[in-house]
């Protein structure tokens, strides 16, 4: 209770042990006394050290002092000496001059920076556009996933009523010659019978000429050519039939057989791709 009230009165600072005094070249408050007899320093007699005194015995406009309630004092020297940078080298010739009015270059300086902004954005976007392009250039196809990007195919080399398998892309490609009878059967058929309706004229850019992907719509497999009920095509994996068309007509399949990008370049030649 005693130390409680001591710390909360007027005299706290009395009570404290020891008291912050902060020196940068000042006058000591007082001096230490030597003794030469026994070679000892004697130190001086016991002074207060209260804010109050520190404060009267010091330089009054060099000085400042706080305290606190239940804090020791402390005396603080302003720093008067401090070497202020000079950062004339890194300001422009217009500013120089503290007293003169900045307002009159001011569209002068604003012009320099729009322009190092500016051109730092240019150089930058172009910089983004290169990497870009680099980077979309790199994914694209090589030159020998090019060359096998489309077939070519000789025509005549393949009877009528016949279909010739070939690769491409990975994929079994059909390549049906169809008899007239076979193109008047399909074009004859109700599109509304067809699960997948779709007319033959639609599908056959040269009548005589069918060309499909020889991938099963139902889980992928290659069918086979010239079998099934309709004269087609035959999924031996499940049962799925296509007629002289490629179209689905019994099965679990539910699409037709599709029918990649082709063009004929003359009578005889087939592109594919």
């Amino acid at each position: 209770m005693l130390g409680f009230v001591a710390r909360s009165s007027n005299l706290s600072s009395l009570t404290k042990a020891t008291s912050q005094t902060v020196s940068l070249g000042v006058k000591p408050l007082l001096p230490p006394v030597s003794v030469h007899g026994e070679k000892a320093i004697v130190p001086p007699g016991s002074q207060p050290m209260t804010s109050s005194s520190l404060a009267a015995s010091l330089p009054t406009k060099a000085i400042t002092t706080s305290f606190s309630i239940g804090a020791p004092s402390q005396v603080r020297f302003v720093h008067s000496d401090i070497q202020v940078p000079d950062f004339s080298a890194y300001r422009r010739k217009d500013v120089l001059d503290s007293t003169a009015n900045s307002r009159e270059s001011s569209e002068k300086r604003q012009s320099f920076s729009y322009l190092v902004v500016g051109s730092g954005a240019v150089g930058g976007a172009y910089a983004a556009k290169t990497l870009v392009t680099d980077f979309v250039s790199s994914m694209s196809a090589s030159a020998d996933v090019l060359a096998l990007a489309k077939i070519e195919v000789k025509l005549s080399d393949i009877p009528e009523g016949k279909n010739v398998t070939f690769k491409w892309r990975g994929k079994p490609l059909f390549i049906r010659h169809r008899t007239a009878a076979e193109i008047e059967a399909e074009q004859a058929v109700d599109l509304s019978s067809l699960r997948d309706p779709q007319a033959d004229g639609d599908r056959a850019v040269r009548p005589e000429w069918l060309v499909l992907l020889g991938v099963c719509t139902h889980l992928g497999c290659v069918p086979i050519a010239n079998a099934g009920d309709y004269g087609g095509y035959y999924c031996p994996c499940h049962g799925s039939h296509y007629d002289a068309s490629g179209r689905i007509r019994k099965g679990p399949a539910p699409l037709n057989l599709e029918i990649p990008v082709h063009t004929y370049t003359d009578e005889s030649t087939l592109v594919v791709g």
